[in-house]
């Protein structure tokens, strides 16, 4: 199935982090925080926003930083994805 924002819309899937502690320990993703980074799996066309011409800065493959509290989740075909503002994105990482 596939997702097609409206508007400033972009939707992105968390990339995964596997984090070990300094003993060597690997934690499990449900004890860490939510990761803020996350690649974009489709973006919206853009367009007029609340009266301002939006033009879309992120393409979908780039790699991204965004709020912490950012976004509504949702599940698609097994896949946890999120959808969020262009305005929540802080940086696209190269």
């Amino acid at each position: 199935m596939n997702v097609k924002p409206l508007f400033d819309r972009v939707v992105v899937e968390s990339i995964e982090n596997t984090e070990t502690t300094k003993s060597g320990f690997i934690l499990p993703s449900a004890s860490q925080e939510k990761q803020q980074m996350a690649r974009v799996i489709s973006v919206g066309p853009g367009g007029m926003v609340d009266g301002k011409e939006v033009v879309m800065q992120v393409k979908v493959g780039d790699k991204i930083l965004y709020s912490k509290y950012a976004g509504s989740e949702f599940k698609l075909d097994g896949k946890e994805l999120t959808i969020i503002r262009q305005s929540d994105i802080l940086a696209i990482v190269e």
